[in-house]
Protein backbone atom coordinates (compact mmCIF):
# COMPACT_ATOMS: atom_id res chain seq x y z
CA UNK A 1 0.00 0.00 0.00
CA UNK A 2 1.36 3.47 -0.88
CA UNK A 3 1.92 6.32 1.74
CA UNK A 4 -0.60 9.10 2.25
CA UNK A 5 0.03 12.83 2.67
CA UNK A 6 -2.42 14.34 4.17
CA UNK A 7 -1.51 18.81 4.66
CA UNK A 8 -3.79 20.31 7.30
CA UNK A 9 -2.11 23.46 6.83
CA UNK A 10 1.61 25.03 7.71
CA UNK A 11 3.89 22.81 9.21
CA UNK A 12 1.14 20.36 10.29
CA UNK A 13 1.17 17.16 7.60
CA UNK A 14 -0.21 13.32 8.71
CA UNK A 15 1.48 10.73 7.06
CA UNK A 16 -0.43 7.45 6.55
CA UNK A 17 1.09 4.39 5.53
CA UNK A 18 -1.58 1.94 5.97
CA UNK A 19 0.08 0.34 8.93
CA UNK A 20 1.43 3.47 11.20
CA UNK A 21 -0.46 6.76 11.09
CA UNK A 22 1.60 9.70 11.94
CA UNK A 23 0.66 13.28 12.80
CA UNK A 24 3.69 15.62 12.56
CA UNK A 25 3.47 19.38 14.40
CA UNK A 26 0.24 20.03 15.30
CA UNK A 27 0.34 24.08 15.63
CA UNK A 28 -2.01 26.86 16.04
CA UNK A 29 -1.46 28.20 12.40
CA UNK A 30 -3.08 24.44 11.21
CA UNK A 31 -7.02 22.93 11.06
CA UNK A 32 -8.37 19.51 11.14
CA UNK A 33 -5.52 17.89 13.75
CA UNK A 34 -7.43 18.87 16.86
CA UNK A 35 -10.48 16.01 15.89
CA UNK A 36 -8.17 13.66 14.46
CA UNK A 37 -8.11 9.58 16.29
CA UNK A 38 -6.18 6.36 15.05
CA UNK A 39 -3.03 8.01 15.94
CA UNK A 40 0.15 5.85 16.60
CA UNK A 41 2.37 8.55 16.61
CA UNK A 42 2.56 12.62 17.08
CA UNK A 43 5.86 13.96 16.57
CA UNK A 44 6.38 17.42 17.43
CA UNK A 45 10.02 19.46 15.75
CA UNK A 46 10.44 22.23 18.66
CA UNK A 47 8.41 24.36 20.82
CA UNK A 48 7.20 27.43 18.82
CA UNK A 49 3.22 27.73 18.38
CA UNK A 50 3.02 27.43 15.06
CA UNK A 51 4.26 24.29 15.65
CA UNK A 52 3.17 23.34 18.68
CA UNK A 53 -0.17 23.72 19.82
CA UNK A 54 0.44 23.37 23.88
CA UNK A 55 -3.09 24.20 24.64
CA UNK A 56 -4.64 21.62 22.64
CA UNK A 57 -2.28 19.22 22.75
CA UNK A 58 -4.03 16.93 25.99
CA UNK A 59 -7.63 16.91 23.76
CA UNK A 60 -5.54 15.25 21.04
CA UNK A 61 -3.97 13.05 23.10
CA UNK A 62 -7.53 12.06 24.84
CA UNK A 63 -8.60 11.38 21.87
CA UNK A 64 -5.45 9.09 20.70
CA UNK A 65 -4.30 7.62 24.25
CA UNK A 66 -2.35 5.38 22.75
CA UNK A 67 0.04 7.50 20.52
CA UNK A 68 3.32 7.77 21.02
CA UNK A 69 4.40 11.81 21.76
CA UNK A 70 7.77 12.18 20.77
CA UNK A 71 9.29 15.33 20.76
CA UNK A 72 12.69 17.79 20.73
CA UNK A 73 14.68 18.27 23.88
CA UNK A 74 13.04 21.84 24.23
CA UNK A 75 9.54 20.85 23.72
CA UNK A 76 9.95 18.06 26.47
CA UNK A 77 11.02 20.95 29.06
CA UNK A 78 7.46 22.77 28.18
CA UNK A 79 5.54 19.69 28.13
CA UNK A 80 7.24 18.61 31.47
CA UNK A 81 6.16 21.97 33.24
CA UNK A 82 2.56 21.16 32.31
CA UNK A 83 2.46 17.26 33.29
CA UNK A 84 1.70 16.17 29.44
CA UNK A 85 3.25 12.80 28.91
CA UNK A 86 5.87 12.45 26.35
CA UNK A 87 9.34 11.03 25.00
CA UNK A 88 12.29 13.14 24.11
CA UNK A 89 14.59 12.54 21.30
CA UNK A 90 17.31 13.88 19.35
CA UNK A 91 19.19 14.02 16.43
CA UNK A 92 20.41 10.28 15.77
CA UNK A 93 18.40 8.62 17.35
CA UNK A 94 15.69 6.01 16.01
CA UNK A 95 12.98 4.67 16.77
CA UNK A 96 9.76 2.21 15.49
CA UNK A 97 5.74 3.53 15.05
CA UNK A 98 3.71 0.06 14.18
CA UNK A 99 6.25 -0.58 11.32
CA UNK A 100 7.25 2.56 10.42
CA UNK A 101 11.24 3.78 11.18
CA UNK A 102 11.59 7.22 12.19
CA UNK A 103 14.97 8.67 12.33
CA UNK A 104 15.81 11.94 14.36
CA UNK A 105 18.02 13.98 12.28
CA UNK A 106 19.50 17.75 12.99
CA UNK A 107 21.00 20.39 11.50
CA UNK A 108 24.50 21.87 13.26
CA UNK A 109 23.96 21.09 16.61
CA UNK A 110 20.21 20.04 16.46
CA UNK A 111 19.23 23.55 16.63
CA UNK A 112 16.30 25.83 14.55
CA UNK A 113 17.69 28.23 12.37
CA UNK A 114 18.74 31.49 13.01
CA UNK A 115 15.43 34.40 13.25
CA UNK A 116 18.51 36.84 14.49
CA UNK A 117 21.47 36.96 16.37
CA UNK A 118 19.84 38.80 19.25
CA UNK A 119 16.80 36.02 19.61
CA UNK A 120 18.59 32.98 21.19
CA UNK A 121 18.21 29.52 19.33
CA UNK A 122 15.97 26.54 20.43
CA UNK A 123 16.22 22.72 19.77
CA UNK A 124 14.97 21.55 16.50
CA UNK A 125 14.19 17.89 15.46
CA UNK A 126 13.71 16.70 11.82
CA UNK A 127 12.24 13.66 11.40
CA UNK A 128 12.91 10.78 8.79
CA UNK A 129 9.93 8.67 8.29
CA UNK A 130 10.49 5.20 6.46
CA UNK A 131 8.04 2.77 5.33
CA UNK A 132 7.52 0.14 1.98
CA UNK A 133 5.68 2.75 0.89
CA UNK A 134 8.15 6.22 0.24
CA UNK A 135 10.33 8.11 2.84
CA UNK A 136 9.00 11.31 4.26
CA UNK A 137 11.06 13.61 5.89
CA UNK A 138 9.83 16.80 8.04
CA UNK A 139 13.06 19.17 8.98
CA UNK A 140 11.33 21.59 11.14
CA UNK A 141 12.22 24.86 11.16
CA UNK A 142 15.99 24.41 9.91
CA UNK A 143 18.09 23.15 6.12
CA UNK A 144 18.36 19.67 7.94
CA UNK A 145 20.76 17.56 5.43
CA UNK A 146 18.29 15.15 3.46
CA UNK A 147 19.55 11.73 4.07
CA UNK A 148 20.03 8.81 1.15
CA UNK A 149 16.37 7.50 0.10
CA UNK A 150 14.18 10.63 1.11
CA UNK A 151 11.09 10.52 -1.73
CA UNK A 152 9.19 13.32 -0.17
CA UNK A 153 10.48 16.06 1.33
CA UNK A 154 8.27 18.52 3.17
CA UNK A 155 10.04 21.63 1.93
CA UNK A 156 9.81 25.03 4.68
CA UNK A 157 8.54 27.90 2.12
CA UNK A 158 7.61 31.20 4.15
CA UNK A 159 9.22 32.02 7.78
CA UNK A 160 10.82 34.74 9.78
CA UNK A 161 14.13 32.45 9.56
CA UNK A 162 13.70 31.87 5.37
CA UNK A 163 14.77 33.89 2.38
CA UNK A 164 13.27 32.19 -0.60
CA UNK A 165 16.70 31.85 -2.28
CA UNK A 166 18.03 29.51 0.76
CA UNK A 167 14.80 27.11 0.38
CA UNK A 168 15.51 26.84 -3.78
CA UNK A 169 19.38 25.94 -2.50
CA UNK A 170 18.07 23.33 -0.48
CA UNK A 171 15.56 22.05 -2.57
CA UNK A 172 18.33 21.95 -5.34
CA UNK A 173 21.10 20.57 -2.59
CA UNK A 174 18.71 17.80 -1.68
CA UNK A 175 17.20 16.76 -5.03
CA UNK A 176 14.55 14.53 -3.59
CA UNK A 177 12.19 13.07 -6.39
CA UNK A 178 9.11 14.97 -4.54
CA UNK A 179 9.10 18.01 -2.61
CA UNK A 180 5.93 19.05 -0.82
CA UNK A 181 5.98 22.77 0.31
CA UNK A 182 4.72 23.43 4.09
CA UNK A 183 5.05 26.31 6.69
CA UNK A 184 2.82 28.76 4.67
CA UNK A 185 0.80 30.42 6.78
CA UNK A 186 2.82 33.62 7.04
CA UNK A 187 2.99 34.29 3.68
CA UNK A 188 -0.04 36.27 2.18
CA UNK A 189 0.63 35.02 -1.59
CA UNK A 190 2.53 31.44 -1.27
CA UNK A 191 1.74 30.72 -4.60
CA UNK A 192 4.66 33.13 -5.81
CA UNK A 193 7.21 31.01 -3.54
CA UNK A 194 5.88 27.47 -5.00
CA UNK A 195 6.08 28.74 -8.92
CA UNK A 196 9.51 29.76 -8.01
CA UNK A 197 10.28 26.32 -6.65
CA UNK A 198 8.71 24.98 -9.65
CA UNK A 199 10.83 26.99 -11.84
CA UNK A 200 14.11 26.58 -10.08
CA UNK A 201 13.60 22.91 -8.88
CA UNK A 202 16.49 20.93 -9.75
CA UNK A 203 15.86 17.99 -12.97
CA UNK A 204 13.78 15.32 -11.47
CA UNK A 205 12.55 16.57 -8.80
CA UNK A 206 8.54 16.99 -8.99
CA UNK A 207 6.70 20.44 -6.75
CA UNK A 208 3.48 19.08 -5.39
CA UNK A 209 1.58 21.86 -3.44
CA UNK A 210 -1.11 19.76 -2.05
CA UNK A 211 -4.82 20.71 -1.62
CA UNK A 212 -4.95 21.35 2.19
CA UNK A 213 -7.26 18.55 3.93
CA UNK A 214 -7.03 16.00 1.23
CA UNK A 215 -5.22 12.40 1.20
CA UNK A 216 -3.26 12.63 -1.06
CA UNK A 217 -1.01 9.13 -2.77
CA UNK A 218 2.48 9.52 -2.85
Amino acid sequence: MSTELVHLGHACVVVDTGGARVLLDPGAFSEGWQTLEGLDAILITHQHFDHLDVDNLPTLLERNPYAQLMVDPGTADVLSERGIRHTRCEPGEEFTVSGMRVEVVGAQRGEHAVIHPDIPTIANNGYVLRADGGTVMHPGDAYVPVPVGVDVLLLPTGAPWLKVSEAVDYLRASAPPVAVPIHEAVLANPDLHYGLFGTLAPQGTDVRVLPRGERTPL
